[in-house]
């Protein structure tokens, strides 16, 4: 499932709350790698025998089949309309069958991998870019403050999913690590999960700011921040 959660605070540039082009490309960033890393669950189903994904057209960079109209539109827009201090959202998750699959409990952790995977992909592949605009004498500000951009949302995207509560990524490559014996934790935790990963993301998500700011400095420009 493609979650992102920003949060806006006093370390974060004017620039993204006041320059609507900066903004509107912002948002197109974001739509478009999280639409990247649902089709990547969808692909590596594929890939593991699964055509779930596929028969249902979701293996596409169309927008429309992959947004949803709360999660996608309402709800970050309500957030931010009222200055919220944190916005998130998500897109629908990308379907998969484990039946379809050779090792269901292996092969389910492989294909919550590859959405992050992909964003920090995608994060190292502008990295590179942007080091080569610097090399070429081309890294003016507004080409680094997009590039960043972009790293910087990909950045948050891998990170945040990787969080092993349901229905982030993250649950899924952990729970293809846990024994049998665990079911019943696993199945409590999905139960959970929802209002576990709220709580999370208004009080826990300072723990991994550090991870979020080290790997945007180590890829980045460092112009954001």
């Amino acid at each position: 499932m493609g979650w992102v959660r920003f949060g806006f605070d006093s370390r974060q540039p004017e620039i993204f709350m006041t320059n609507f082009p900066v903004l509107f490309f912002q948002l197109i960033a974001l739509l478009f790698s999280v639409i990247i890393h649902e089709v990547s669950h969808g692909t590596v189903a594929y890939r593991l025998g699964d055509p779930t994904a596929k028969n249902a057209g979701r293996l596409t960079l169309n927008p429309l089949k992959h947004l949803e109209f709360f999660g996608s539109f309402l709800l970050p827009l309500a957030l931010f309309l009222i200055n919220s201090p944190v916005l998130f959202g998500w897109a629908k998750p990308v379907p998969f069958n484990p039946l379809n699959l050779k090792n269901p409990k292996r092969d389910s952790g492989l294909i919550g991998l590859a959405g992050p995977i992909s964003n920090f992909s995608i994060a190292i592949v502008f990295s590179l870019i942007l080091k080569l605009l610097v090399i070429g004498g081309f890294a003016s500000q507004p080409f680094l403050i997009f590039i960043d951009i972009i790293i910087l949302i990909n950045v948050i995207l891998g990170t945040f999913n990787l969080i092993p509560i349901p229905p982030l990524d993250g649950s899924k490559i952990l729970f293809s690590f846990l024994p049998r014996s665990a079911e019943k934790y696993m199945m409590l935790l999905e139960q959970y999960g929802m209002f576990i990963l709220l709580f999370f993301i208004f009080f826990g998500f300072r723990f991994i700011t550090p991870i979020i700011f080290w790997l945007y400095r180590l890829l980045g420009s460092g112009v954001l921040f």
